[in-house]
């Protein structure tokens, strides 16, 4: 079974959507989805959980791939104000969702091991292939940040991606120690630095394993639509995620996901008219 952890809230429908069908498509093994989310609408009004409505229909589309998939909300909002209100780094770089993964320890019922993908992420291969590489003597499993490898430290890592160990974070108190310095320590990547420099022992996976940088790699196994720094015809970011389909074609060039993401837009359209005549 893939023990799967998502985080976000009424917004992620699209990403997880997404993510879901490329995995789902190309997976044999049994897929079990958590989603963490909370109501932190204290801070922004748009910052709400994601609703059952989309949660029902996340696990009916998986469950159309394969019976025994599921799709299941944790609701992590009391969890997260005892740790995290008003923290230094509420505010941070991403949403706070992003501070969600660090709770996976005081979840009760959460599996021995654990992925932990970011919600821009797709699908290229088998997942199997990266769930079953052996972490037992590692907190978790990750590969080197395309930026931060070069301007922090060597071994720096891409926290989107995260093949956890929860038998082993228990022990070394990982997670833990990471929500203290998210406390206590103004981080300018907050979730990604904490879980960094709080690191006793990880495992760096190839590129394949969350390619940030190439959309069109025959061997990729996660693709990472996240932001990418580019210096032509002038230094600038761009930050098109999976579902801007348009985007992902015109400017990405990206056409390795058109039979998931065709599939996306049948299923968002049939869920909208599902949501309009409820």
């Amino acid at each position: 079974m893939i023990n799967l952890l998502l985080c976000g809230n009424k917004k992620v429908f699209d990403g997880a959507l997404t993510q879901l069908i490329s995995m789902a498509n190309r997976t044999q093994e049994t897929i079990k989805c958590y989603i963490f989310t909370m109501d932190l609408s204290r801070l922004k009004p748009e910052y709400v959980s994601i609703t059952d409505e989309q949660i029902e229909f996340l696990n009916k589309v998986v469950k159309s791939k394969k019976e025994d998939n599921q799709v299941i909300k944790v609701n992590v909002t009391q969890l997260y104000e005892k740790e995290f209100m008003k923290c230094k780094n509420e505010s941070a770089y991403c949403t706070p969702y992003t501070l969600l993964r660090l709770l996976a320890d005081e979840v009760p019922g959460m599996p021995d091991k654990l992925l932990y993908l970011d919600i821009d992420m797709m699908i290229g291969d088998d997942i199997s292939k990266l769930y079953n590489i052996d972490i037992t003597d590692y907190e978790y499993a990750a590969v080197k940040e395309k930026y931060g490898s070069w301007f922090i430290r060597p071994d720096y890592i891409n926290a989107g991606m995260l093949l956890l160990n929860m038998k082993k974070i228990e022990e070394t108190k990982l997670l833990e120690k990471a929500r203290n310095l998210i406390r206590t320590r103004k981080m300018p990547f907050a979730d990604q630095d904490a879980i960094f420099w709080s690191t006793t022992k990880k495992k760096i996976l190839p590129r394949k394993f969350n390619e940030q940088s190439k959309f069109n790699r025959e061997d990729t196994v996660v693709c990472h639509f996240c932001k990418r720094l580019l210096w032509l015809p002038y230094p600038h970011t761009e930050n098109f995620k999976q579902w801007n389909v348009k985007e992902v074609h015109e400017i990405l060039k990206c056409y390795s996901f058109d039979n998931d993401l065709k599939e996306y837009l049948q299923l968002k359209e049939l869920f909208e008219q599902e949501t309009l005549n409820a």
